[in-house]
């Protein structure tokens, strides 16, 4: 398995993977699944900030990650809100913590400092929600730090959310400035990536 950076060619067969977790699940509070365009367009804008990544084998991506913006205001810069999901059948062969792994490495060379994951969480595990999400999080060393409460409503049910967080380097002094993910050092990404 390789751990590489998605581009927009990806966007189609990452759709894929995306979709029985909007029409089957509630991992995602999405009810239609997007069009390969708009996915190709996420990919494009998350892409020129954060990184993107995939995890490839045999030629097929079996799951993939990312970080986006966390809040819009420029104090919030230095943190960031991730995401994974890897492919229908293939859960918990270490797919989703390699590609966390590999994100916290890219992300701590632009200087980010803090991660929140923005997780589904059932009132009691049902047929669409269970706590695998918070599991994994928390077995990477994310910490639950706020839940909202019946905050949203799929398959006529109504779920909670939780935040979880995880501290890449804590500090107290001005953090060194973001680095914008396209304009890190190629050579560095191959070798995180690759490592």
């Amino acid at each position: 398995m390789i751990i590489r950076t998605v581009t927009e060619k990806d966007a189609h067969e990452l759709l894929e993977i995306y979709r029985p977790y909007v029409e089957d699940t509630a991992i995602t509070f999405e009810y239609d699944v997007p069009t390969v365009e708009d996915f190709s367009d996420r990919i494009r804008r998350i892409s020129a900030n954060y990184p993107y990544i995939a995890a490839v084998e045999n030629g097929k991506i079996a799951g993939y990650a990312y970080a986006g913006v966390f809040k819009n205001r420029a104090a919030y810069d230095w943190s960031v809100e991730v995401t994974v999901y890897v492919k229908k059948g293939l859960h918990r062969k270490g797919i989703g913590a390699k590609l966390y792994s590999a994100l916290e490495k890219l992300l701590a060379a632009q200087h980010i400092t803090n991660l929140y994951a923005c997780v589904a969480y059932p009132q009691k595990e049902d047929e669409y929600l269970t706590f695998d999400s918070v599991k994994f999080h928390e077995k990477m060393g994310y910490t639950i730090t706020g839940t909202f409460h019946r905050c949203a409503f799929k398959f006529n049910k109504c779920y909670h959310m939780v935040w979880l967080e995880k501290i890449l380097t804590q500090t107290d002094i001005t953090p060194l400035p973001v680095i914008p993910f396209s304009k890190l050092d190629k050579a560095l990404i191959n070798k995180i990536v690759l490592e």
